[in-house]
């Protein structure tokens, strides 16, 4: 029963990290150095509509999470996306980064907790209820 609310807490802790960086950071341009990491690593001039186009991905990445549907493909897909645009961002607009070379640590991290919580704590969660149902 621990693991299962753990699970979930660590699920909608991840879910909420998608949303906001999709809704508020960039589709609602309440953070516009996201909008100019995109002008940059993509070389055009107004990338407006290109940002709120992967503002609307990730608020998307966020409904897929919650939804549970094809879970381990989710975190290898956010894993893969997440690894991939710090490399980038790193490269090629590094100084607009929130924390700088720490984004890559913290970008590392969440890759490490979105793991984790699919192959780790649901794989605990999985188990007990095959015992259970085992037993029973």
């Amino acid at each position: 029963m621990k693991n299962d609310y753990l699970y979930r807490f660590i699920l909608y802790f991840i879910a909420v990290v998608w949303l906001i960086n999709g809704l508020f950071c960039k589709v609602l341009n309440q953070v516009p150095r996201h909008q100019e990491i995109v002008e940059i690593v993509l070389s055009i001039q107004n990338g407006r509509l290109l940002t709120m186009l992967i503002g609307f991905s990730e608020i998307l990445m966020a409904i897929w999470i919650v939804s549970k549907i094809l879970p381990r493909l989710n975190v290898v897909v956010q894993i893969g996306i997440v690894m991939t645009m710090n490399v980038i961002e790193q490269l090629l607009a590094g100084e607009y980064l929130l924390w700088g070379n720490l984004n890559f640590l913290f970008a590392l991290l969440f890759c490490c907790l979105v793991a984790y919580n699919e192959f780790v704590v649901r794989k605990k969660i999985v188990q007990s209820y095959l015992i259970k149902t085992a037993d029973a």
